[in-house]
């Protein structure tokens, strides 16, 4: 091998590495632009709020960790008496991309309303928890639904929208729904699902269930009185364009297990 043969050598293999170096230092960069959410270990970073509790108690235990996951668990209940409960993460997020994943376990309060069975939600663009009033009901928000199969063999889709308090622009005019069923399949109660929610601002949102878009809307808004009771009227103004807000886990009477709760923030 000449001089000149090994210096062009030396100088290609210098330009690879630095190439390799460089892909792999951009993956690095991209992977850290995901926030976990949940720590795998406990609930340092989310606060409870229950109907007919104050902001911040986390009532008979419902929301707990075990095992690497949130779970939403009525052990300690005798009756649901209508403590419909939420878990807020403690912060404010507008424009962003979340995934989670979700499986229903055999745990249900047979003295909550019908509709709850093996039906959960993601609450998104919610109020501050610390504005819900202690016997206000829900919270004012849009909501990621979430449901398994109840009937055989009858269709029963995941990642549906429901609007708590709000209203959502679909076919270019205000849904006259509180619940819009998405595209997706229907699931068996105990498998694993992997949820997405793509928020921008108060514009786009779109929902996905394993990898697939289900549903897509735009505009979220206050609006409407469905569900929503004994609330404050200076929070609630309907009409106002949601640009943020904060994101719940829900707790209505079913059992629930939730993991890999990552958001990454979009311009």
């Amino acid at each position: 091998m000449t001089l000149k043969q090994f210096l062009t050598l030396a100088c290609l293999s210098l330009i690879i590495f630095n190439c390799k170096n460089k892909v792999s230092n951009d993956t690095i960069a991209i992977e850290k632009e995901w926030i976990n959410l949940f720590n795998g270990e406990n609930l340092d970073g989310w606060t409870p709020k229950f109907y007919k509790e104050d902001t911040g108690v986390n009532y008979l235990n419902t929301f707990r960790v075990s095992n690497g996951v949130i779970q939403v668990n009525y052990d300690d209940y005798t009756s649901f008496d209508e403590r419909y409960g939420h878990l807020f993460y403690n912060a404010l997020f507008s424009s962003y991309h979340l995934k989670f994943k979700y499986q229903f376990t055999n745990q249900w309060m047979e003295d909550a309303p019908h509709f709850t069975y093996r039906n959960s939600g993601i609450m998104f663009h919610t109020q501050d928890p610390k504005t819900i009033l202690k016997n206000q009901n829900w919270p004012i928000s849009v909501e990621y639904q979430i449901l398994a199969e109840a009937n055989k063999n009858e269709p029963r889709p995941t990642g549906n929208m429901c609007s708590p308090g709000t209203d959502i622009v679909i076919d270019n005019k205000i849904s006259d729904s509180h619940c819009v069923r998405s595209s997706s399949k229907t699931y068996k109660w105990d498998e694993w699902v992997h949820g997405e929610l793509i928020v921008y601002k108060d514009s786009l949102v779109q929902h996905f269930v394993n990898g697939n878009k289900v549903l897509e809307y735009s505009k979220p808004q206050i609006g409407g009185d469905i569900l929503i009771r004994d609330f404050d009227s200076a929070i609630k103004i309907d009409g106002k364009l949601l640009k943020e807000g904060y994101i719940g886990l829900q707790a209505e009477g079913q059992g629930i297990n939730f993991k890999d709760l990552k958001i990454k923030v979009l311009d």
